[in-house]
C-alpha cells in the first residue's frame, strides 16, 4: 500500500492510513461481524478488500453495515452487557476514523483519564488513587448508568467538530453512530442515542465526550477536587464529607444536562479509612494500609 493521497475523490484518505488500520485490526483479533467474515476470511482477498474500504471511504460512499449485538455476563455480576461487534471491514473503516482523532484529541485530554489512552491502564488510575486517599479522607466512587447506551449524539458531533475540520471524519461518525444492532433473534434495532461498546471508534468518542461532560466541567467548576477516571467510571476525592455531598449533587446535576444518569446503586460517598483513620462511616469501602 503506497502513501500517495486519494486522487479524484472529495475525501483525502491515504491508502497506508487504511492499511494501518488492517494491522492494527487483524493484531486485535476479534470475532465476525453480522456477514459472519472473519479476520482470516478477509485476509483472503486483502488487497481488493481494503481497496473497497478505501475507495468507498474517500469518495463519500461508505455505508457501514449493522452491528452484531452480542450479550455477556458483566465482570462483577448484576447482569449481562450488550457488546456491539461491526463486521471486519467496518472495524478497519472505523480505525481510519479513529486514528485520525486520537492523535488530535490525546494530547488535550486530562492527565487522570485513564482508559483507552497510549501509556494508560486501569492499574496508572488505581495507583494514582491509592497515592490521593492517603491525602484525602473521602471520595465520590462513581458509576455511569448504561453510558455507552445513553451518549446523546449531538454532543458526541460537537466534540468531534471541535477536533477536526475533516469533512469526512464527522460524516462516518454520524454514521457509525446511527448504525442500527442486530439482536442474537435476528431482528434489527434502530437507535436514536448511543454508540456500541465494542466498536474501534466508540473508545475515543467515549473519551472525547467525557472529556466536555466531566473532565473539563469538574476541573473548571471545583479546581480543587482531584479525580481519576476510567472510561465511565470515575474516583473523585474530597477534602470533607459535605464537600463530597455538595460535588456529587453538582455532578448529578451536571449529567442530567449531558444526558446521563449516574447509577444509583454503584455511585456513592465512601470514607476513606486507614491505620490513621479510624473513624467509622456507612460506606467504608476503600482501605489502603501505607
Amino acid at each position: 500500500m503506497d502513501e500517495l493521497k486519494t486522487q479524484g475523490k472529495p475525501f483525502d484518505i491515504s491508502k497506508r492510513e487504511v492499511w494501518e488500520s488492517w494491522c492494527e485490526v487483524k493484531a486485535n483479533k476479534g470475532a465476525p461481524g453480522v456477514d459472519g467474515q472473519s479476520i482470516d476470511d478477509f485476509e483472503v482477498d486483502l488487497q481488493g478488500n481494503l481497496y473497497k474500504i478505501w475507495n468507498r471511504m474517500s469518495s463519500g460512499t461508505y455505508f457501514p453495515p449493522p452491528v452484531r449485538a452480542v450479550e455477556i455476563p458483566k465482570q462483577h455480576g448484576g447482569g449481562m452487557r450488550m457488546l456491539g461487534i461491526p463486521t471486519v471491514a467496518d472495524r478497519v473503516a472505523q480505525t481510519v476514523v479513529a486514528r485520525h482523532l486520537g492523535i488530535r484529541v490525546d494530547p488535550v485530554f486530562h492527565e487522570d483519564s485513564y482508559g483507552y489512552r497510549p501509556g494508560k491502564s486501569a492499574l496508572d488510575a488505581v495507583e494514582r488513587c491509592r497515592q490521593r486517599c492517603w491525602k484525602r479522607d473521602w471520595v465520590i466512587d462513581l458509576d455511569i448508568q448504561k453510558f455507552f447506551d445513553s451518549v446523546r449524539w449531538d454532543l458526541v458531533i460537537k466534540a468531534v467538530e471541535t477536533h477536526t475540520d475533516a469533512v469526512w471524519v464527522k460524516l462516518y461518525v454520524q454514521r457509525w453512530l446511527q448504525a442500527p444492532l442486530q439482536l442474537p433473534d435476528g431482528t434489527v434495532q434502530l437507535r436514536d442515542r448511543g454508540t456500541p461498546q465494542g466498536s474501534a471508534v466508540s473508545p475515543v468518542l467515549a473519551n472525547l465526550f467525557m472529556h466536555y461532560a466531566f473532565d473539563t466541567w469538574l476541573t473548571r467548576h471545583y479546581p480543587d477536587v482531584q479525580f481519576e477516571r476510567y472510561a465511565d467510571d470515575a474516583v473523585v476525592h474530597c477534602v470533607s464529607e459535605h464537600q463530597a455531598r455538595e460535588v456529587l449533587a453538582a455532578l448529578e446535576n451536571r449529567m442530567e444536562d449531558v444526558g446521563l444518569r449516574l447509577h444509583p446503586d454503584k455511585t456513592r460517598i465512601v470514607y476513606c479509612k486507614d491505620q490513621t483513620r479510624r473513624g467509622s462511616y456507612e460506606h467504608v469501602a476503600f482501605t489502603f494500609l501505607g
